[in-house]
């Protein structure tokens, strides 16, 4: 099992995180597209660095066109020699349209074609091939020697697709290279609906499950003293609750019989309760989806629960553990 950590803070901060995350061990450093642009950091992080991958966890896709999204990841994959992942989710409607003022239409076919555009135009620059591409929603048939990039070496970049609901997780199986289980899973969830709804799109594809990467980031909650595990439980709470106010999300609720439970968080989100809102997800809730355990009980408890399942998972790692993140991480890779 991989392990990635987020390489948070601001541009600056970067290389000296980078640094600690490479001498640490981790197998990636991830960027997530919230309050800052999720590009950036990582050209940094290629330049202060030389092993560890470099991916976005997530870049949203629909706020930019196939070819934008090309140019991206071919120049970030070239420069950092082959370790960039190009991480893409699709986001929500409202974050679409709203605030990226961009189109909203059937997402998962639209996602499956923006993929496919952006393998087309690469294929045109690493293989020669003549772009092509005529789809519902993106068309590509212009491309020129004075567009077109010669630092091919390392050639195309791989490609990761955030997804929860089946159909989406079927265009991850059928057209990216690994795919981003988002934190709000439940392992009943992943072994239920997410791994057979992979499984499918592999098949499409004509792929085995081996060919594949799943990622998963992992909520866990735990602490070196009692301070700390009640701030860090309380912290999480109120990210599951958030999450789970998203009606997209309805169905991870649903399969274990908390269907009402969106219905109510959305109703609190609304009102901007978000701390009443964390005070609705109980210990079984809370348990279901984190790792909950002493600082030494994480790795274990995560093994056991995913080992089987994921090939990567998303963590920081230390958190008052006897173990240093490196023995940590050791464990995970075991």
């Amino acid at each position: 099992m991989k392990v990635d950590a987020g390489l948070m803070g601001g541009l600056a901060e970067v290389p000296h995180r980078i640094a600690e995350l490479e001498a640490a061990g981790y197998d990636g450093a991830i960027t997530a597209e919230t309050s800052h642009e999720p590009f950036f950091p990582l050209l940094l992080a290629a330049e202060h660095s030389t092993r560890i991958e470099l991916m976005t966890s997530i870049a949203v896709a629909f706020a930019r066109s196939p070819m934008i999204l090309a140019n991206l990841a071919h120049d970030l994959n070239a420069y950092s020699k082959g370790r960039f992942v190009l991480g893409l989710g699709s986001q929500i409607q409202p974050h679409i349209t709203k605030r990226f003022s961009m189109p909203w239409s059937h997402p998962a076919p639209r996602m499956r074609e923006l993929i496919l555009a952006m393998r087309a135009i690469w294929a045109c620059w690493y293989e020669g091939r003549k772009l092509e591409f005529r789809g519902e929603f993106y068309t590509h048939t212009l491309m020129t020697p004075m567009f077109t990039p010669l630092d091919t070496k390392y050639g195309q970049p791989k490609v990761f697709l955030a997804a929860v609901g089946p159909l989406m997780t079927e265009v991850a199986g059928e057209t990216a290279d690994g795919m981003i289980a988002h934190a709000f899973t439940t392992e009943r969830y992943l072994r239920g609906v997410t791994l057979p709804a992979l499984e499918r799109g592999l098949a499409k594809s004509g792929r085995k499950r081996s060919d594949f990467q799943l990622a998963f980031p992992a909520f866990v909650v735990t602490g070196a003293n009692e301070k700390d595990w009640m701030d860090q439980r309380t912290s999480v709470c109120k990210q599951i609750a958030f999450y789970g106010s998203t009606p997209a999300y309805r169905p991870v609720l649903e399969l274990h019989g908390w269907g009402g439970l969106q219905t109510e968080l959305n109703s609190l989100s609304k009102q901007g309760q978000w701390d009443k809102m964390g005070g609705l997800i109980d210990d079984k809730i809370l348990e279901a989806f984190a790792i909950v355990g002493t600082p030494d009980e994480v790795v274990p408890k995560l093994k056991s629960r995913y080992g089987d399942a994921v090939d990567r998972v998303t963590l920081t790692l230390g958190f008052g553990a006897k173990a240093s993140a490196k023995e940590l991480i050791a464990k995970l890779h075991g």
